[in-house]
């Protein structure tokens, strides 16, 4: 495949993530019914003025998030993306470096609260099964091609470990770079997930020292739930979330995963994520990577117009330097 293709997989990669995160975020903890009462005609883009805050979020002690604005999960997949550039192979101590320099949803509760509090990026997590780890391990899908399966996979490892140890959390993160991975060849989807369920089931090596095993498998949970939508002709909000609904750890790196793979659009994969609520950003951010890969052109270049005026950040040159190095 030739260098360009892969810039332009790289750059839709990162801006259907960014957008989805972004996007995903105005309904973010909301049920589908709440999504509604918020957004009456649903969710068909960014609601408002870019760069106003978040009407739902106006008032939050915590952080008044804005119109446009992307969350942790574009910010670690950056540092994830810095650390592959800076040295290779991966070490979770350079993820672990990057990591403490983030600054978005530290507070308590969530897994990063804990490890800045530590102050260690060497330090190693034994749990933890959200979807921290799968959230922002795009970069590594990008930089090895499937060819480079072992060091994919262990990458993935290592990028989960400073915060998400458990093995359904460093699995989910594998099965999101093998996806990855193969959609930035242009592969078919049917091989794209048979990559996402080989690194998952892969990646249960690298979690001899979690706490416990865990009693699901994330390649099971995966190939299930593609199994089970394939036998719908279209994918509704309501059957989703009646089934799937993504407040749950074994919910939403499937769901992101299958609804890239099923939609094969960017843009539909988004909004599906964002009228569903839930985890809403991460799954749209997640899944919204995988798709833009595979179909870049499904990308919505008006909503990555709106992400890169607010955040004013580095995506696409980090995603070019690492297309360059794939």
């Amino acid at each position: 495949m030739k260098s360009l293709d892969y810039t332009e997989r790289a750059v839709a990669c990162f801006k259907a993530l960014a957008s989805g995160d972004a996007i995903g975020k105005q309904t973010e903890t909301l049920s589908p019914s709440d999504v509604l009462r918020w957004y009456p005609d649903g969710i068909s883009g960014f609601h408002g003025r870019a760069g106003d805050v978040i009407l739902r979020y106006a008032g939050n002690r915590r952080y008044e998030w804005r119109i446009g604005e992307t969350t942790d999960d574009t910010e670690q997949t950056l540092a994830v993306a810095r650390a592959l550039l800076g040295a290779r192979p991966l070490s979770h101590t350079a993820v672990g470096r990057e990591l403490l320099t983030c600054r978005k949803s530290i507070h308590p509760g969530v897994s990063m609260w804990a490890f800045h509090r530590q102050g260690d990026a060497s330090s190693i997590a034994l749990d933890g099964d959200g979807c921290g780890a799968a959230m922002r391990v795009a970069p590594v899908g990008v930089l090895y091609s499937p060819e480079r399966w072992d060091e994919l996979v262990r990458a993935a490892c290592e990028a989960s470990f400073p915060t998400h140890g458990g093995q359904l959390a460093i699995c989910a993160a594998a099965a999101v770079a093998g996806a990855i991975s193969g959609a930035m060849e242009g592969k078919p989807a049917a091989e794209v997930l048979n990559l996402g369920i080989r690194a998952a089931l892969d990646a249960q090596a690298c979690t001899s020292a979690s706490k416990g095993k865990a009693t699901l498998s994330m390649a099971a949970l995966i190939q299930e739930m593609h199994a089970d939508l394939s036998r719908h002709d279209d994918l509704r909000v309501n059957d989703l979330a009646e089934k799937y609904f993504p407040d749950k750890n074994e919910n939403k790196v499937p769901l992101a995963i299958n609804l890239a793979l099923h939609t094969q659009s960017a843009e539909r994969t988004i909004l599906l994520a964002a009228n569903l609520g839930g985890d809403a950003d991460s799954v749209a951010s997640i899944g919204g990577a995988i798709a833009g890969a595979l179909r870049p052109e499904t990308v919505n270049e008006a909503w990555f117009s709106v992400v890169q005026a607010v955040n004013a950040d580095d995506l696409i040159q980090v995603a070019c330097a690492l297309a360059r190095l794939r």
